[in-house]
């Protein structure tokens, strides 16, 4: 038996917005005893210097297996690229760092960013090259941009018709211009991309882990699971190879290629089956999102991407199961499509929602009246990072009589248990999306990335928001020991360098994380950086 007792420290267990103790013992992997410092009396106890002790941090959507098939392309994400010549720069630099008969690959550009929020075409990207096939992915990862030689290889000409729920950017003669729209168009290009070896998906995903510890972050639900091959075995192969991090896997709904059913096996353990996902409609930040109101100065709705009869498929899928159906929702007209498929319909699963909406960009009190009133369960994972990073594309696609209902989080923490913060990670428009503290700082603050207020009335306490990635975001999902700091429960824990209940506001996101802990063992801590 391995016990180690912990004291001397200011530690939020997560059971409430108040509920804090200053010591606690682990025991076996799991906490045995949270109370006061003063009746601590082992002689080695782990003194934590007084130093802010969280839960384990959860980042209940995010994607690493998307992260793992890509592992191979240069990361674009703001504020390192900001102009069309930056993102070529990268590129270039990428391309001449690789095999010469590779792909050229990127993800995470934001154009909502570069001057005029100019959209980058196959001509920008022949500038990397005119020979090798180029591709770069968006910040939201439902869109993409090719050049030329990538366009001759998948076929795509200005005779191809556009794949159902996307499109193919054409200049004004009707010539594809290499803008891939949604998911569709995307991967009629990827379908030529040699995916990473499996080899290189077990160290990517390894990697992943490791850099998750580093944001104090222990659990994780991958909400796109199928972007590598046989993705529950691959993360557990990656488990033999030392990944620590507990992961709730979600495969895309595929209606051409109907996922099998689920062993009983495959719901359990590290690593496990949780739900399964479907995409309904697309982005705000580059116009896709479903929504009942055209865009402004635009007659365009958005892109619904799959039709009922796939939702309610999945939704069978997930019944028969016993896991949980999430669908991506974006714009009020997808939202309101979910809610009217399944609120009359008996809930499957106990002690967490059947159906999980993703995103959930505008929320009105009428509509989450109607999700606490329904007879299905349902639950929310949003995110504060979308509008803290993504503001310039919003600013485009809301209306102002939307903002006050834009990622209410206020209002969402008022009225919907089962709810969490998130990352979204990559397909966010930030360098380190998955930083908690990033997201925390957005939350209590209410300002974006260049210090713009976006809905003050939103705002919740560093308490609230910290609850969004531990215990609330636990209800939320099938994850597992995790969220709280109480008997029973797994000894995973961050040591914070800072305290965050106590940091001037606009400090927040500076705060790190000193150690992490999963199961009572150190799996991270960081080096003292001197002067």
């Amino acid at each position: 038996m391995t016990t180690t007792t912990f004291t001397n420290g200011r530690v939020f267990t997560g059971e409430s917005e108040t509920a804090f103790a200053s010591a606690f013992r682990v025991t076996d992997g799991l906490v045995e005893w949270v109370g006061d410092a003063a009746d601590v009396s082992d002689a080695d106890a782990v003194d934590l210097g007084g130093r802010t002790v969280l839960p384990g941090l959860l980042d209940s959507h995010t994607h690493p297996a998307l992260l793992a098939g890509t592992a191979l392309a240069a990361e674009c994400f703001p504020p390192a690229v900001l102009s069309p010549d930056d993102l070529v720069a990268v590129l270039q630099r990428h391309a001449a760092g690789i095999a010469v008969d590779a792909w050229v690959l990127g993800r995470g550009f934001d154009d909502t960013k570069f001057p005029e929020g100019r959209m980058p075409t196959a001509a920008d990207l022949d500038r990397v090259s005119t020979d090798r096939p180029v591709l770069v992915w968006r910040c939201d990862a439902h869109s993409a941009v090719c050049n030329t030689k990538a366009l001759e290889i998948a076929g795509i000409t200005a005779d191809t018709p556009d794949p159902d729920g996307a499109r193919f950017g054409r200049d004004a003669d009707g010539k594809p211009n290499g803008v891939l729209t949604e998911l569709a168009a995307v991967d009629a290009v990827v379908s030529f991309v040699a995916a990473p070896t499996r080899e290189e998906q077990l160290a990517a995903i390894v990697s992943i882990g490791e850099e998750l510890a580093t944001r104090g972050i222990v659990a994780v639900c991958d909400l796109f699971s199928t972007r590598i091959d046989q993705p529950l075995a691959t993360f557990r192969a990656a488990v033999e190879r030392g990944l620590r991090t507990q992961v709730a896997l979600y495969p895309a709904w595929d209606p051409a290629a109907p996922l099998a059913d689920l062993d009983a096996g495959d719901r359990e353990g590290q690593i496990r089956v949780a739900g399964v996902k479907v995409v309904l409609d697309g982005a705000y930040s580059n116009r896709t999102a479903w929504v009942h109101q055209a865009y402004p100065d635009s007659c365009d709705h958005g892109l619904r991407l799959v039709d009922d009869a796939d939702v309610l498929a999945a939704g069978d899928w997930a019944r028969r199961n016993g896991v949980q159906l999430a669908v991506h929702a974006m714009g009020d007209r997808a939202l309101d499509r979910v809610v009217e498929l399944f609120e009359d319909a008996e809930p499957w699963l106990d002690g967490i929602p059947s159906v999980r909406i993703e995103h959930a960009t505008i929320v009105s009190d009428a509509y989450l009246a109607r999700l606490a009133s329904a007879r299905m369960t349902f639950g929310i994972a949003t995110h504060t990072v979308f509008f803290f990073a993504e503001y310039d594309g919003y600013e485009k696609a809301l209306r102002v009589e939307q903002v006050p209902d834009a990622y209410p989080i206020a209002r969402l923490y008022a009225g919907l248990d089962p709810l969490a913060l998130s990352s979204d990670r990559p397909a966010t428009a930030w360098s380190g999306a998955d930083d908690v503290m990033l997201s925390v700082e957005a939350a209590v603050r209410r300002r974006t990335y260049n210090g713009i207020e976006f809905g003050a009335e939103a705002a919740i306490t560093v308490a609230q928001a910290l609850l969004l990635y531990t215990s609330r975001a636990a209800s939320l999902s099938p994850l597992t020991g995790v969220g709280t700091l109480a008997p029973g429960y797994d000894g995973s824990f961050a040591v914070l360098e800072r305290d965050v209940f106590t940091v001037p506001d606009d400090e927040i996101a500076a705060v790190r994380v000193a150690e992490t802990w999963i199961r009572g063992e150190q799996v991270f801590v960081r080096e003292i950086e001197h002067a």
